[in-house]
């Protein structure tokens, strides 16, 4: 029986996007479309793919074990069609990747900015999530690559390492340890603001308070203010202090809108990684970018 590769595109995006209307309007047609194609799809292969009962579209048992062998099928179209452009030489199309918001505010648009006026005809596009938001959408085959500050357990995923980054205790310029040192006690004293839950930044420094033998609940973070600019803002206030990666602040440590101080004990960093989907061939695009990132980094 051959696969009509239509049919599949739209039921994965329905099963992606929980929905016949958003699907319909990723792959840029009309929701009766999306709807004719995976009523054909359930026909052909007679079985139901779908449970429309609920709020929101889910996979049936036989719908999950289809969406999983599809998603190899339309990768296998996907690096067909970039082997048959190859001919041109030039890289084309588009390049889509996901960043948290570590990485994502400095390093790699910067890689992202170099690589793509090395190509002028290839279309880059940068979405900004929390590390496990990016992990998901690479896993879900709806990111090709993801560059994420810390590992998240997932069997269909590939972590690489590409760069280490430095995490430091940003504090407001004139804060008494600004520059300076100060205990785990001290810490304690402090109101400390924290990035939200599914932050890389968060995950590396929860797990080196654990190290250092002190519980993240004995630092009572009464603030939780999302991610990264967020925090950075309440601190130059003088609402309190965080940890932060370095390279998220140089702008505001250059102004002298931001200072570090050192957490004696406490040596916090993160390896950046590349996350690819397991099994997904790359793109050419993807591939360049991959060589392109690690000769930067190295």
């Amino acid at each position: 029986m051959l696969m009509d590769t239509r049919q599949l595109a739209a039921f994965c995006a329905v099963v992606e996007k929980s929905s016949f209307s958003q699907a319909a309007e990723k792959l840029g047609v009309t929701q009766p479309a999306v709807s004719l194609q995976v009523r054909a799809l359930e026909e052909r292969l007679g079985q139901k793919l779908l449970d429309r009962s609920g709020r929101r579209v889910e996979p049936t048992e036989a719908g999950l074990r289809l969406y999983r062998s599809a998603q190899r099928m339309l990768a296998l179209e996907e690096q067909l069609y970039d082997e048959v452009a190859a001919d041109s030489g030039e890289l084309q199309g588009t390049l889509a990747i996901g960043a948290s918001t570590g990485p994502g505010a400095h390093l790699v648009p910067l890689l992202l900015c170099e690589f793509q006026r090395a190509h002028s005809e290839l279309h880059v596009s940068l979405s900004i999530w929390d590390t496990q938001t990016v992990s998901e959408k690479v896993a879900l085959r709806e990111l090709e690559l993801g560059v994420v500050g810390a590992l998240r357990r997932n069997r269909s995923l590939e972590f690489e390492p590409l760069v280490r980054d430095e995490i430091v205790l940003a504090v407001p310029p004139g804060h008494r340890a600004a520059g300076g040192t100060m205990s785990v006690d001290d810490l304690r004293e402090e109101t400390v603001i924290a990035m939200q839950e599914g932050a890389g930044v968060r995950q590396v420094v929860d797990e080196e308070l654990r190290r250092a033998g002190l519980r993240v609940r004995e630092l009572e973070p009464k603030l939780e203010l999302g991610l990264q600019e967020s925090v950075k803002s309440a601190v130059a206030a003088g609402f309190g202090v965080t940890f932060i990666s370095r390279t998220a602040i140089e702008g505001e440590l250059a102004a002298g809108t931001l200072a570090t101080a050192r957490v004696a004990g406490l040596e916090p960093s993160r390896q950046i990684y590349v996350v690819r989907a397991k099994g997904r061939p790359p793109t050419r695009a993807a591939a360049a970018f991959l060589e392109f990132a690690r000769a930067k980094s190295s």
